[in-house]
């Protein structure tokens, strides 16, 4: 079979033979044995089989793609996800990170961060970066919190960064690996929702090219692929390779899917032939719709690149995320939300108490984002300006222990008033975007628990580390912050 096939035409053709299937999976390809076996297209669900190469030892048709992959972001070497960017993190984090050792993390990563520092038991120093007061979202780490961070902690082995966040705000990541670098230590970047970055100046900000040593990158968030699909990135010589390969096979599934592998290699295709022109219009959608929203009155839309005049915290903003701000009116981000929901049949990714996200992708049309904004103009001609709302996000709270040790812990439950002054043995966040308000190990403090029952009022949904809505609360028994 030659390498520079397409997957999917590979199993296109090996569904069209006579082949007898004499292997997983039980379907044996027989789509028509029930209609949602038909749907999910499974004449080409297969698995390792002669000819068509091997995800965690690739050398044929997957290893020819991968390497098609790492030209097309400007990678050293790239590896497809089938697990989606969690198992890349998880894999990143402890290929690259000393168990037992020290990383420096931003305190606003994604709670699949904070479970690999479970896992590989890190000493975890956060840093927290400033705030944007105007829209209650968290800036972009800054260089000289790093470098502070590596002065102080000599013996960190990792940097650990979300750009761009959840609400699209990116970090300056090539001063920060440059500082990094100097003292030999790797950068990884959950870059999950910026794998379209990079791909024109409009979107400008992406890891890879920034010189970031393993970078993780959700296809199927903003690009043309399947849900779960994702690609990990290395660079430099930093990060060991094969001790990377070994830890993937760790977390990641022993039974790829293929059809997962496929809308990968389908994905890098298009971007390879037709990426420019996709891009384009996509850019020209956005523009379109930025002049429409620059008729608002009282909604809020931060959509910007570069520094922010307003916040010089800021350093740049993926203009593909439109996030709208409802501080200051008679509406809330689950409102508005709900309103564009049941209203106009428009779907957000996610709501907060003073702002809600729209997603944009490479799949969105113009038309698309005139509905939005022919939407948004509506409802913000019947809102009422209110002053006073703070969106001021709450303070770090005091760390007591590591997260290994308070998760480990014997605990006990209590009541969310009565655990001030506790240490928190479980998270507690807001999914999406899925970053903690506490974590194992630190303190319950009063102004987070009136911040966590007024997140609950305004209708955002929170969940713990045990998937309830957090009235109740699990703490160490043995105290050690009294």
């Amino acid at each position: 079979m030659p390498d520079d096939k397409r997957i999917i035409d590979a199993l296109r053709e090996l569904s069209c033979s006579n082949a007898l299937a004499m292997h997983m999976p039980g379907h044996k390809r027989n789509a028509q044995l029930a209609d949602y076996l038909r749907l999910f297209g499974a004449e080409y669900d297969i698995t390792e089989i002669n000819g068509f190469d091997d995800l965690f030892d690739a050398r044929g048709i997957i290893a020819r793609s991968m390497e098609r992959a790492a030209a097309l972001w400007g990678s050293k070497k790239t590896y497809y996800l089938v697990n989606g960017s969690t198992c890349g993190i998880l894999a990143g984090v402890r290929a690259a990170a000393r168990y037992g050792g020290k990383a420096i993390v931003a305190r606003n990563c994604h709670k699949s961060v904070y479970n690999a520092l479970e896992i590989c038991a890190l000493d975890a120093v956060f840093v927290m970066p400033e705030t944007d007061d105007d829209y209650g979202i968290h800036a972009s780490v800054s260089p000289e919190e790093i470098e502070n961070a590596l002065g102080d902690n000599p013996d960190a082995s990792l940097i650990i960064l979300t750009s761009p966040t959840y609400e699209g705000v990116i970090s300056d990541v090539a001063a920060i690996c440059e500082i990094a670098h100097k003292r030999g230590v790797p950068v990884l970047v959950d870059e999950a929702h910026g794998a379209h970055l990079g791909f024109s100046d409009y979107f400008s900000g992406g890891a890879v090219r920034a010189g970031a040593d393993i970078v993780i990158q959700s296809l199927h968030k903003t690009l043309a692929s399947l849900t779960q699909t994702a690609v990990a990135h290395l660079n430099g010589g930093l990060v060991d390779t094969m001790e990377f390969e070994r830890q993937l096979a760790v977390f990641q599934t022993s039974s790829p899917s293929y059809l997962m592998t496929a809308s990968i290699d389908g994905c890098v295709r298009l971007l390879e032939g037709e990426g420019g022109r996709l891009f384009t219009d996509w850019e020209g959608a956005l523009r379109r719709f930025g002049d429409t929203a620059s008729g608002l009155k009282n909604l809020k839309i931060l959509m910007h690149g570069g520094r922010s005049a307003e916040n010089p915290h800021i350093h740049g903003f993926d203009r593909s995320k439109i996030l709208i701000s409802t501080l200051n009116t008679n509406l809330s981000g689950v409102e508005l939300a709900g309103v564009l929901r049941q209203d106009y049949l428009i779907v957000l990714e996610m709501a907060h108490k003073d702002y809600a996200l729209a997603m944009t992708g490479l799949g969105d049309s113009e038309e698309n984002l005139q509905r939005l904004g022919s939407a948004l103009l509506e409802i913000d001609e019947k809102l009422r300006p209110v002053k006073g709302r703070s969106t001021k996000l709450p303070r770090l709270p005091r760390r007591i222990c590591s997260v290994t040790e308070a998760v480990n812990s014997e605990k006990t439950c209590l009541r969310l008033e009565n655990a001030q002054g506790r240490v928190s043995a479980e998270y507690v966040f807001a999914y999406p975007p899925g970053v903690p308000l506490i974590i194992p190990g630190e303190e319950l403090s009063g102004e987070l628990v009136r911040e966590i029952r007024t997140l609950q009022s305004s209708g955002l949904s929170l969940k713990s580390s045990y998937k309830t809505v957090p009235e109740c609360i699990y703490t160490m028994k043995d105290n050690l912050g009294s």
